[in-house]
């Protein structure tokens, strides 16, 4: 049965998405070099940048005019330039060409990228849950638990890449959210800032979770405010390492009931929550593809303390490290493995800051239904790929240049995955699943499609015996 389910899912979003867009491919053309087999580069020239700026194209470019390089290394570097490029997301095909130059001595380069469509005002409808598979399974395709209003991206608002985000959603959980990010503010494009603001109300609230599940409080009244804002200061000295140091206000507001329903919510039965957050995250980031990797590595630190002034009630440190790596096997093959873990301090923590497995990628793959509290944990995820195809095809009767390079590539995947949360007070929440190890293990199918959306489609089978059909979609804006 799961079987002709992901058939028919997989027929049915291969036709739906056959005219979205992905990233693309590089040529390049042969090098001539000069008679002792060396290479001088000329000329490096960017073509198709009609509003990114030259300098921001070209701070991802190594090779360098005057660079005496052999063919074969010549053709690596630009490679790893391209795929450099293609990570800014600021563009929907980027090439790498060799030219030679008039002297008949030096071998231009010529960037020619596509830029994308950077400004992107879209109607918002999406489900107010964790992901689609709880909606699906846990709350019965309840449609009044959607929200809705409107998107608004501004990329690349004054060619260096910088951001303008808004978004205004009402329905299930009101949310207004603003940020604007710019990636470089000096002269040697090294550091950037990013300022932003959020502010959310709660009818319906999960206020405790209780033996993994999250339990709601349904009510006409609102039952929690949350509002903070943040300044984001980041650093970029090389290619591939990053520095941010984060600084955030916040506070949230919960009602009576909550703070009777679970007096642990804020700690104490209180009912009001407010402190200052000063976190710093490192990262190191060399992969073929940011939203769909293939090959390469990422690394990342952080460290984060939570209550910095006297008057705040709250005194958490916490310590986040994740580590993955994607290796071609040969061929159409590909494997990647990633470790990631939390620790936290002290273990008496609110509810609202105790994290454990259960959001966003943080789960094992067959626990998508299940949150597992804790205020520590570590989870290693392994996987192999299988490519299908990657197509890609000009349709020359779209006169809109940033929509008619049409691309699709199709994966399939098995994987195996492990994961432990350690809970100091099971008895709050009653787990079964904490402070035990857990394992999922299956197979599916990956579409990857038009500016970065990602679907995959699994079928798993974790150490409770269940086994399931999960769909899960992301967008990278």
């Amino acid at each position: 049965m799961e079987t002709r389910l992901l058939r028919m899912y997989y027929r049915g979003f291969y036709y739906l998405f056959l005219f979205l867009t992905i990233t693309g491919y590089a040529h390049s053309q042969t090098v001539a070099p000069d008679s002792s087999g060396t290479v001088v580069v000329g000329e490096v020239k960017v073509e198709g940048n009609h509003k990114t700026r030259t300098s921001i194209i070209l701070r991802e470019i190594e090779v360098r005019t005057g660079d005496r390089l052999s063919t074969e290394t010549l053709k690596e570097k630009l490679e790893i330039d391209r795929r450099k490029v293609v990570n800014t997301n600021l563009f929907i095909t980027v090439e790498m060409l060799t030219q030679a130059n008039p002297d008949s001595v030096h071998t231009d380069i010529r960037v020619v990228v596509k830029e994308r469509w950077y400004l992107i005002a879209l109607p918002v409808f999406q489900l107010a849950d964790r992901n689609f598979n709880e909606w699906w399974y846990e709350r019965k395709r309840d449609l009044s638990r959607t929200t809705y209003g409107a998107y608004l991206s501004y990329g690349n608002l004054t060619g260096r890449a910088d951001k303008l985000r808004f978004l205004a959603e009402f329905g299930f959980i009101p949310k207004f959210e603003i940020a604007y990010t710019l990636p470089y503010l000096d002269k040697a494009q090294k550091t950037g800032i990013t300022i932003g603001a959020s502010y959310s109300i709660n009818k319906t609230t999960a206020f405790r979770t209780w033996r993994d599940k999250l339990q709601y409080l349904s009510s006409e009244d609102i039952n929690r405010q949350r509002f903070y804002s943040y300044v984001s200061l980041t650093r970029r000295n090389k290619y591939y390492t990053f520095h941010s140091l984060d600084l955030r206000w916040s506070q949230t507001r919960i009602s009576d009931t909550i703070a009777i329903l679970n007096p642990n919510y804020i700690l104490d039965g209180r009912k009001r929550q407010h402190f200052l957050q000063l976190t710093y995250t490192f990262s190191y980031d060399k992969r073929d593809n940011v939203q769909y990797a293939l090959q390469g590595q990422t690394f990342g630190l952080q460290a984060s303390k939570i209550g910095l002034l006297p008057s705040d009630n709250i005194n958490t440190l916490y310590f986040y490290g994740s580590y993955r790596k994607y290796v071609p096997l040969g061929g159409k093959f590909f494997f990647n493995t990633g470790l990631r873990g939390r620790l936290s301090f002290p273990k008496r923590q609110p509810y609202l800051q105790t994290i454990g497995l259960g959001y966003r990628n943080d789960l094992v793959r067959g626990y998508e239904l299940y949150v597992v509290d804790g205020q520590d944990y570590a989870l290693i995820k392994n996987e192999v790929k299988y490519r299908l195809f990657a197509i890609q095809k000009q349709l020359s009767f779209i006169p809109i240049r940033q929509f008619n390079t049409v691309p699709l590539a199709a994966y399939l995947n098995t994987f195996a995955d492990a994961g432990y949360v350690k809970n100091s007070y099971p008895e709050l929440s009653n787990t079964r699943l904490g402070n035990k190890m857990l394992y999922g293990a299956g197979a599916g199918l990956d579409l990857v499609t038009f500016y970065n959306i990602v679907m995959r489609f699994n079928v798993t089978l974790n150490a409770q015996a269940e086994k399931r059909f999960f769909f899960n979609i992301s967008r990278e804006f």
